[in-house]
């Protein structure tokens, strides 16, 4: 008998681990990425170097704040009022599109999709619509990775590029514009296409929100988004948001994605050592003086458009076309940008059985955009 529990116990335990790898694919893949570079390039206190805590803190922070916010049913409070306002799928799609745009100019892709992913769930959830989830969920990622392109702040890499060869912000919006104007036409296109007109029906329901955590959550999302503008330092959050939560909702910190977190620290390490690989910069720099654009784009697809704005810029002074390189370059694979991992991970949550479809559609949607985008600007180029 006891032999027999022992069996069913280690049985159990396997079917757990491979239900969390399964729901971890991307955090796995980083994991050995991380453990095979590490290899190349022995662990040294340069990797100390590898990790942007601001980000790691602003995404354990806004990931909590979301929790305890979707505790209190505020996301679904806010779909109802998307669907009441918009009345049909097109415009409620278009909607959560133009918001998640608008929303990675002022405070970053990453955190503009854990802010809008969940609303558009909810959105298509409470609808009956979950057909459209994927191509919404990949639309948002898009919009995310594209709209933060104008700003300085938009995206990661936009702050570094800008900071290193200190651009002026007139030059910048010039530089970005073009680029911009077209992706907003680009996303409200594929909406107008692959998203029908269909009439959206919502139960009316009464729904009240608790006054003071409300008040509450409400200043921690905006203490991270402060946080995010560098207006005071990260670790100021990394108090605050877990001590009111402790107090408020313990839940919202147990149900913090924390192998999304784990995902972020192994790519970190990952993407740190690729910039090490003597091989990997000699053929990087030999490759921007051909094209510095495309390559750059290209490069995105591999490593990331982060590293590959901090590698690139070691070997080349043409800002202009590194800088949109790795903003259109966000586009792609699933590794072109960071925050599509955030996107991933989100779906895979709420979907895991349509993982292999969804991946399909995110590579047709993303390579026609990264394809369209690099033509246009080597034409006005």
């Amino acid at each position: 008998m006891k032999r027999e529990a022992s069996l069913t116990e280690t049985a159990s335990q396997k079917g757990v681990l491979v239900d969390f790898l399964k729901k971890n694919v991307v955090m796995f893949i980083a994991l050995v990425a991380a453990v095979v570079t590490s290899v190349i390039v022995p662990p040294d206190r340069e990797y100390l170097g590898y990790f942007d805590c601001k980000t790691l803190s602003c995404l354990f922070c806004v990931l909590a704040v979301v929790c305890a916010l979707r505790n209190i049913r505020f996301f679904y409070l806010l779909a109802h009022q998307v669907v009441r306002m918009f009345k049909n799928a097109r415009m409620c799609v278009m909607a959560l599109l133009y918001i998640t745009f608008i929303g990675s100019m002022l405070i970053a892709n990453d955190m503009a999709l854990l802010t809008f992913l969940p609303l558009g769930y909810l959105v298509l959830e409470s609808t009956g619509e979950r057909k459209y989830m994927a191509k919404t969920f990949i639309l948002q990622n898009i919009a995310a990775n594209l709209g933060g392109m104008l700003t300085p702040f938009g995206n990661p890499q936009n702050l570094y590029l800008y900071s290193k060869f200190s651009i002026p912000d007139g030059e910048f919006l010039r530089i970005m514009a073009p680029s911009f104007l077209l992706s907003i036409a680009l996303i409200t296109l594929c909406c107008i296409l692959f998203i029908k007109a269909e009439p959206l029906a919502i139960a009316e329901e009464k729904i009240s929100l608790p006054p003071l955590r409300t008040t509450v959550y409400l200043l921690l999302f905006a203490l991270s988004i402060i946080i995010v503008f560098r207006l005071i330092p990260y670790y100021i959050g990394l108090i605050v948001v877990p001590v009111v939560l402790l107090f408020l909702d313990r839940r919202a910190l147990e149900k913090v994605d924390y192998p999304l977190l784990l995902t972020f620290v192994f790519f970190f390490i990952f993407s740190g050592n690729m910039a090490r690989i003597g091989a990997v910069r000699t053929f990087f720099s030999s490759l921007l003086e051909k094209n510095t654009l495309i390559f750059s784009a290209l490069s995105c697809q591999f490593i990331s458009n982060v590293p590959s704005a901090i590698l690139l810029s070691q070997f080349t002074e043409n800002y202009r076309e590194l800088l949109i390189g790795v903003n259109i370059g966000g586009t792609g694979t699933i590794i072109a940008s960071l925050a599509s991992l955030i996107t991933f991970r989100e779906f895979t949550k709420r979907q895991p059985q349509a993982t292999g479809k969804y991946l399909l559609e995110f590579s047709a949607f993303n390579f026609a955009f990264l394809f369209i985008l690099i033509l246009f600007n080597t034409f006005v180029g």
